[in-house]
């Protein structure tokens, strides 16, 4: 008889107290299928809303890279103009001193019979995947997409998108 508190429990009841225990542990043990769903809900929405900062990341870089390009071709020919201005350079009478294509900053000229180069290589255009970059002679009307192809004072990239400040990046 298990009526009163202080009496011993029988083994039977002992035993149908263990799987009453065994069986609420397992239920505890794992996720439920509600629970399930709930995280995937939650970590969709995460990954959705890291989207929009990846890709204005990625559109950063690029930017940063296209600048660095601008510059380091816009300072070679800055220096191509300054050796052809000290009379380092055997130049034509109509060029003006600047490079008559980006091709041979890379190529190199003779100075002072050495042979220097500006450019290692044309940078590739991280807007349009290509190395092939616009470019500005000073016969050139201002605005315009095609050029002359000698005495090049300018380059840009032929990219028609918009930068992150609205501008187009054309006109960098």
């Amino acid at each position: 008889m298990n009526e009163d508190n202080h009496l011993p429990a029988s083994t039977n009841d002992s035993a149908e107290a263990r799987r009453a225990y065994a069986s609420r542990a397992d239920s505890d043990a794992g996720l439920t299928l509600v629970e399930l769903i709930i995280c995937v809900a939650i970590l969709s929405i995460l990954a959705t809303a890291a989207l929009p900062i990846a890709r204005f990341q990625v559109k950063r870089q690029k930017e940063r890279e296209l600048r660095r390009d601008l510059w380091e071709m816009r300072d070679a020919i800055d220096r191509y103009k300054d050796a052809s201005d000290r009379g380092g350079i055997q130049i034509k009478a109509d060029s003006l001193g600047y490079p008559p294509d980006l091709k041979t900053l890379v190529e190199g000229v003779e100075v002072k019979e050495k042979k220097v180069h500006f450019l290692r290589a044309i940078p590739i255009d991280p807007m349009t995947k290509s190395t092939d970059w616009g470019v500005r002679s000073n016969q050139d009307d201002p605005d315009s997409d095609s050029s002359g192809d000698q005495n090049v004072f300018d380059v840009y990239t032929k990219s028609n998108d918009t930068a992150m400040d609205g501008t187009k990046y054309k006109t960098w």
